[in-house]
């Protein structure tokens, strides 16, 4: 029974490019009681790796948190994989603004002791007494309501790109910090305001209301599948949308537009900006907005000291992390000094710029390629990389394509290869071969030739 991926990130990108079908993010949540979360996971497992399915998804004994990206040919077998279970008949599937084929490129199912990290004690009160649950419509209406406070029970670096007007939005980098925050903050308000929240598809706010009500507010309403639902909601009702700006999600993307109002600024130079990136260096890996000419003065790096490191060689890189515990944490959101243009708790609600609408991604043409080998350093001063030559011969003359999640993808033809200091006219399998490349390139990145 197979219970783990067989095939590389890089690798399953080009099968789905290849297979050039539509593919559908989704995600969706249920709390119920699971007795065996290790059994209930297995059993997903061999499921969902039958139909193609990707993702990452949190079970424990309180349920399931999934955010996940299936062929949409294989949509209704998938929903036959819920309905197994009484619990899931039914559920709500949340499906994305804005598709992209690569939002995930694995299928990851892990056992937590809890779906949401919220440090409550579920003991403690009655999880099941939730809010009220608004649909868009109704949603835009209690909001016009001014006996209504709205919270936001997302984080800093959520809520900066995008929120609805007039949002409390906690400076906070963690669900369980807006808890004891709230509460405190709206002790004079139990019974004679709506107490409105909202998050990304719903979950944090279904575990929120009930803790609210239990903390004494009368009057609890919750967005039904958060900002998620709401923005499909707007495009099939024609509804206005009061949420502005951009909606952070927790996949490859890294946020989905919403309204073409940019409100929050690239932290390095304040330029008009919400596009989020991880920073190039490994040790670091800090979550941050960069414009596209920061990215390239920068190179993808939050500071000069990462600018600095991702410059050695990376037999350098790895002995200063050695005993670090930073690692390679993808969505490690803490703040930083050397970002001047960060802002977090107070947000505007006017638009910096207008958004640019981005080419659809399903109308680029599908290059045939085969994969070379990877990235082993790139030599800034003389625009030089290094790669090794894994699985086919490299010769001068071919067109290759480098590709990686910060380099994107480029194209360029061979005119002198050099293998162990010489020039040669051809590479073989486990060489290590360097070449002129006019760009900066990742040690993530992969070389591919070019077909045809």
């Amino acid at each position: 029974m197979q219970l783990y991926n067989t095939l590389s990130a890089e690798e399953r990108a080009i099968m789905i490019d290849d297979a050039g079908k539509q593919r559908l993010t989704l995600s969706f949540y249920a709390y119920a009681k699971i007795q065996d979360p290790k059994k209930f996971r297995d059993d997903l497992f061999v499921a969902w790796n039958k139909l193609d399915a990707l993702g990452r998804i949190y079970v424990a004994t309180e349920g399931i948190n999934a955010q996940m990206s299936i062929p949409e040919e294989n949509l209704e077998a998938f929903r036959e994989t819920l309905e197994v279970y009484d619990f899931m008949k039914g559920i709500r599937l949340n499906e994305a603004v804005e598709h992209d084929d690569h939002s995930f490129l694995k299928l990851t199912i892990k056992v937590r002791d809890k779906i949401v990290a919220d440090g409550l004690n579920d003991d403690t009160f009655d999880v099941t007494n939730i809010g009220v649950h608004l649909k868009a419509k109704e949603f835009n209406e209690i909001l016009d309501d001014p006996n209504t406070i709205v919270v936001d029970f997302r984080n800093h670096y959520e809520s900066e790109v995008g929120h609805f007007k007039g949002a409390i939005t906690p400076d906070v980098e963690t669900f369980r910090e807006s808890l004891p925050i709230i509460n405190e903050q709206l002790q004079n308000h139990k019974e004679d305001k709506n107490l409105v929240m909202y998050c990304t598809g719903g979950i944090r706010c279904e575990k929120a209301s009930a803790y609210f009500k239990h903390q004494g507010f009368k009057n609890v309403y919750q967005l039904e599948g958060g900002i998620i639902n709401y923005a499909k909601q707007l495009k099939e009702e024609g509804l206005e949308s009061k949420f502005i700006g951009k909606n952070f999600v927790f996949d490859n993307r890294l946020g989905e537009r919403i309204t073409d109002d940019i409100i929050s600024q690239c932290h390095q130079c304040g330029k008009p900006c919400d596009n989020h990136t991880n920073c190039e260096n490994d040790g670091c890996h800090l979550l941050f907005i960069q414009c596209d000419e920061c990215k390239s003065a920068m190179q993808n790096c939050c500071s000069a000291e990462c600018l600095e490191v991702v410059n050695m060689p990376l037999v350098d890189q790895v002995r200063l992390r050695a005993g670090k515990q930073v690692g390679n944490k993808v969505f490690r959101k803490g703040k930083s000094e050397n970002l001047k243009f960060k802002h977090s708790g107070e947000l505007p609600e006017t638009a910096l710029a207008t958004a640019q609408k981005p080419a659809d991604i399903r109308q680029k043409v599908k290059i045939k390629k085969v994969l070379l080998g990877k990235a082993e350093h790139y030599y800034v001063k003389a625009q030089v990389g290094q790669f090794t030559v894994e699985n086919s011969e490299l010769n001068t003359g071919d067109k290759i394509l480098i590709s990686g999640p910060t380099t994107g993808e480029q194209e360029l033809v061979l005119d002198k290869i050099i293998v162990d200091g010489a020039e040669t006219q051809s590479a073989k399998i486990g060489d290590k071969v360097t070449f002129e490349v006019p760009f900066r390139i990742r040690l993530s990145d992969k070389i591919y030739k070019i077909l045809g």
